[in-house]
Parts: structure tokens; C-alpha cells; sequence
């Protein structure tokens, strides 16, 4: 029967004498932090139905 090995296989050996060559770059740009002149964004769907389960949860306990 030949089938896929279960045995994981690592990457072929490289050849001698030969080096990677790579060039570092950085995509990174930076913000300043005062762009929220305005109102900060509005939650997500997640943070607003987080928020309503912990209120729910004070207002049941305080009612016990």
C-alpha cells in the first residue's frame, strides 16, 4: 500500500557554500496619537453585548 507517510519530512538540506541573502525592510508607519480629535469609534457588536452582560449581571445580583 503507498500512502502518505506519517512521518513528518523538514525541508531539503541546502546545498554547501551558499548563504541566504535576505534585505530587512520595515513597513511600519507611524501615527501620532492625537487623530481622535473627535469621538472615539462606536463598539463592536462584541463590546456592546459584553458590556449589556455585566450590567445584566449587577442588576440581577442586586435584586437577590
Amino acid at each position: 500500500m503507498n500512502g502518505p507517510s506519517s512521518a513528518p519530512r523538514g525541508e531539503r538540506p541546502g546545498t554547501r557554500g551558499t548563504r541566504w541573502e535576505t534585505v530587512l525592510t520595515s513597513t511600519e508607519v507611524v501615527v501620532d496619537d492625537d487623530t481622535w480629535n473627535e469621538e472615539p469609534p462606536a463598539a463592536n457588536r462584541e463590546t456592546r453585548r459584553a458590556i449589556a452582560r455585566k450590567q445584566r449581571g449587577k442588576r440581577n445580583s442586586a435584586q437577590r
